[in-house]
C-alpha cells in the first residue's frame, strides 16, 4: 500500500483490494450483511464497514508512509466537509462520543481566554468564574457532562428559557439571555460559550443563529451549534447562519445511513498549539484513521449522492422542519354515541400522556421501517415523532411505509376515541356492582381501565384476605384471557404500583360496557363461591376423619379388652389365635360427604354393595332433575362417600358416581 496510490484510488479499487487481500474477511462481511435482523445497510454503509477494516490494514504501513497517508485522509475529509456546510477555514476534530467534540471546543476556549491556565491550571478559574450558557430545550444532560468533564461547578451552567409569548416555545429567548449575560459580567463572572440549537431533540426547531451570532460577538463569546436534524436543511444548507458559528458538530452517520460512523466538529481557531492542548488535534497518525469510514463514503456518494439522499428524507419546503411531531387529543364536546367523557378532566394531561405513548409504541410495532419515537416536551407533553432526517436511511423508509403509517394511525385513533368516551361509563359500571369490584384510579394506563374483585372478607383476617383477594383475581384473569375477544386483559405496567388488579386494554365502539363489567362480576363470584364450597367441604372431610379415628381408636380398646393380654403377645398370640381363632372384628366406618354422617361399613361388606346407592343411571338422572347436588365448576355433580379402614394406617376411597375410584392414604 502506498500512500500515492491510495489517494487517487477509486471506491471499486479498494472493494476488489479487500477481497484480494483477505477472502476470509469478505465472506464474514456477507454473512453479516445478508442477515435479516441487521438494520438496512446501503452500498454506503458497506464503504463505512470497510473503511474500518482498512483502517486496520493501514495502521501496519511503517510510520512515515502511515503519517503521509493519514493526513491526506484527513486533510481531504475536513475539505469536503467545510465545502458542504460552506464552512471557511474549518478544521475537523472526529469523535466516537457525540459530545467530546463540545468538551474539546469548551477547552479550547477556556485555554485561549484565561491566558496562564496552562501553567496555572484551575486556580486562575477563580478570578473570574466561566459560565456556560445553553437552551432550555436542549439535550438532556449536556450541561451536567460538560461540567464533569471540565471539572467545573454546576454554578458555571446557565439555562437560558424558552420564548413563552412570541415565536417558537422551543427556541431560546434571545432578550432573556442578553439580560443573564449583563448579571454575570456585573457579578464579575466570564461569559464564555453559548450553546445553540439547529434542530432541538424532542421538537426539531432552531434556534435564531443570525441574532445569536451578534450576540456572541458582541460579548466575545464562542457560539457552538448542536446539529441533530437541521443542518442537512436547504434553508441552513444555502445560508450563512450555520457557517458563521465558532463551531458545530455534526452526526453524518444518522443523516446518510453510515453505520459506525464518527461524529464530526467543525470549527475555527488560528493558534495550532492550543488546539493541539485543547485536543481538537492530535500528533498521533493511528488517530487520524477515524476519518476514514467517512472519506470512503462521501467519496462513494458524492455531493449528488449526498443531495439525493437529503431530498429522499425531507420535504421540498425549505420553511418546514424535517421532523414531524403529533399527538392524540380529544375534546370533550368530541364524545361519540353514549360516551360520556367528564370523567378525563381530572388528570386529563396524564391520560393523554398514557394514550399517546401508547400510540407511538403501537405504530412502531406495526410499521417498524418507520422509525416514530415518543419524545416527551415541557409543554406539550408526550408526542410521537416521525424524524426520517435521522431513520429513514438507517431502516430504509420507502414512500408505501408512510401510506402504511397513515393507514395504521387512522385505526388506532379510532380506537383510542371509543375508548376515552367508555372510560367514565366503566368507572360508573363498576361502582355499580361494589362492594364486589372496586374500580382503581390509574391515569397512566393506555385502556378502558382497572378493577379489583374483593371477595367477601366475613371472620377473615387481614393476611388471608389478601391471599384471597390474590388468588381470585389471578383465577378472574385467567378465564377473562380465555375468552373470545379482542379486549386485551392484563395485570398492568410491569412496575405498577397497584397489585392483584384486572387492566382492561382498548376497546372499540361496539363493546358493551355494562355487559363487561357484569362479566367481571359474575365469574368473580363464581371463583369465590367455588374455592368457599372446596373450603367447607376440605373441612367436613377433616371432622369426619378426625371423628372416625376417635371412634376406630375406641373400638381397638374394647378389642383389646375382649381378645385379653396374651393374644397380644408376639409369639403366644400367634399359637393362642392358631389354637383358638378370635371372632370378634373392627367394623370400618362410612363417611357420606352428602350426608355429613359416619356409618359402620358392615352391611357394605354384607351386600357387596354401598347401601342407599342408586346405579349409576339413575343417579346421572337423579342429578339432573334434582337441585341442592355439589358442584364442581362446570364438570363435577357427585356425591362422594368416604370409606375408612383400619390397617397399617387409614385408608380412604372416595368412589363418585361415574365410576372411578382414587385412593388418599392418611397416614
Amino acid at each position: 500500500l502506498f500512500p500515492s496510490s491510495v489517494a487517487l484510488m477509486s471506491h471499486q479499487d479498494l472493494v476488489m483490494m479487500m477481497v484480494e487481500s483477505d477472502h476470509s474477511i469478505w465472506c464474514m462481511m456477507k454473512l453479516l450483511f445478508v442477515s435479516s435482523r441487521m438494520q438496512h445497510v446501503g452500498e454506503q454503509g458497506h464503504m463505512a464497514l470497510l473503511g474500518h477494516s482498512l483502517a486496520a490494514y493501514i495502521s501496519v504501513l511503517d510510520r512515515e508512509r502511515l503519517r503521509k497517508l493519514t493526513t491526506r485522509i484527513l486533510s481531504d475529509t475536513t475539505l469536503w466537509l467545510c465545502r458542504l456546510f460552506r464552512y471557511e477555514n474549518g478544521s475537523a476534530y472526529f469523535h466516537e462520543d457525540d459530545r467530546d467534540g463540545l468538551v474539546k471546543v469548551c477547552r479550547l476556549v477556556i485555554n485561549a481566554r484565561y491566558e496562564e491556565y496552562a501553567s496555572e491550571g484551575y486556580s486562575v478559574l477563580g478570578s473570574r468564574q466561566p459560565v456556560i450558557y445553553q437552551s432550555a430545550s436542549g439535550r438532556p444532560g449536556l450541561g451536567q457532562h460538560l461540567c464533569s468533564q471540565l471539572g467545573l461547578p454546576l454554578s458555571s451552567l446557565c439555562t437560558v428559557p424558552c420564548n413563552t409569548i412570541f415565536g417558537s416555545q422551543h427556541q431560546m429567548d434571545i432578550a432573556l439571555l442578553d439580560k443573564l449575560i449583563k448579571e454575570d459580567i456585573e457579578a464579575r463572572k466570564l461569559p464564555l460559550l453559548l450553546v445553540a440549537n439547529a434542530g432541538t431533540p424532542g421538537a426539531g426547531h432552531t434556534d435564531k443563529l443570525a441574532r445569536l451570532k451578534d450576540l456572541c460577538d458582541q460579548y466575545s463569546m464562542w457560539l457552538h451549534v448542536e446539529g441533530w436534524v437541521n443542518y442537512y436543511t436547504p434553508t441552513l444548507l444555502l445560508g450563512r447562519a450555520a457557517s458563521r458559528s465558532d463551531s458545530m458538530t455534526l452526526t453524518p452517520g444518522q443523516w446518510l445511513g453510515l453505520p459506525a460512523v464518527t461524529a464530526v466538529t467543525l470549527y475555527r481557531h488560528e493558534d495550532p498549539a492550543l488546539s493541539l492542548a485543547a485536543g481538537l488535534t492530535s500528533s498521533q497518525p493511528v488517530a487520524k484513521l477515524r476519518a476514514l469510514p467517512l472519506w470512503l463514503s462521501l467519496q462513494y456518494l458524492g455531493h449528488s449522492g449526498i443531495v439525493q439522499k437529503i431530498r429522499h428524507s425531507t420535504v421540498e419546503d425549505e420553511l418546514s422542519s424535517p421532523v414531524v411531531l403529533f399527538r392524540f387529543s380529544q375534546e370533550i364536546s368530541s364524545a361519540s354515541s353514549g360516551g360520556s367523557v367528564e370523567g378525563h378532566c381530572a388528570g386529563e394531561k396524564e391520560v393523554l400522556d398514557a394514550f399517546n405513548r401508547w400510540l407511538g409504541e403501537q405504530l412502531l410495532q406495526l410499521v417498524p421501517t418507520s422509525g416514530v419515537d415518543v419524545v416527551e416536551l415541557e409543554d406539550e407533553g408526550t408526542c410521537v415523532r416521525f424524524s426520517p432526517l435521522l431513520t429513514a436511511e438507517v431502516l430504509g423508509t420507502q414512500e408505501e411505509n408512510i401510506v402504511d403509517i397513515m393507514e395504521k394511525l387512522s385505526e388506532l385513533v379510532s380506537v383510542m376515541c371509543s375508548t376515552m368516551c367508555l372510560r367514565q361509563d366503566f368507572r360508573e359500571e363498576s361502582h355499580r356492582h361494589s362492594p364486589s369490584l372496586s374500580y382503581v384510579q390509574q391515569l397512566s394506563w393506555p385502556g378502558l381501565g382497572a378493577v379489583r374483585y374483593e371477595p367477601r372478607a366475613e371472620g377473615m383476617d387481614e393476611s388471608r384476605r389478601k391471599q384471597e383477594m390474590q388468588k381470585i383475581n389471578s383465577e378472574l384473569l385467567k378465564k377473562l384471557q380465555d375468552l373470545e375477544t379482542d379486549i386485551i386483559f392484563s395485570t398492568g405496567p410491569e412496575f405498577g404500583t397497584e397489585e392483584d388488579c384486572i387492566f382492561v386494554g382498548m376497546v372499540t365502539e361496539d363493546v358493551d360496557v355494562s355487559e363487561l363489567v357484569d362479566t367481571l362480576a359474575s365469574l368473580g363470584r363464581d371463583i369465590e363461591e367455588s374455592g368457599r364450597l372446596l373450603d367447607n367441604m376440605t373441612e367436613v372431610v377433616r371432622k369426619g376423619i378426625l371423628e372416625a379415628e376417635l371412634q376406630l381408636q375406641k373400638a381397638n380398646e374394647e378389642k383389646l379388652m375382649e381378645e385379653g393380654a396374651l393374644r397380644q403377645l408376639p409369639l403366644v398370640g400367634s399359637v393362642l389365635n392358631w389354637f383358638s381363632p378370635s371372632q370378634s372384628s373392627i367394623k370400618g366406618r362410612t363417611f357420606n360427604l352428602a350426608a355429613g354422617s359416619l356409618d359402620s361399613t358392615e352391611t357394605t361388606y354384607s351386600t357387596k354393595a354401598q347401601p342407599g346407592r342408586p346405579s349409576l343411571q339413575d343417579s346421572s338422572t337423579s342429578l339432573r332433575k334434582q337441585p341442592g347436588r355439589i358442584v364442581f365448576g362446570h364438570w363435577w355433580k357427585a356425591e362422594l362417600l368416604l370409606i375408612i379402614h383400619m390397617k397399617s394406617n387409614f385408608r380412604m376411597i372416595c368412589e363418585p358416581l361415574d365410576g372411578f375410584s382414587c385412593a388418599i392414604n392418611v397416614l
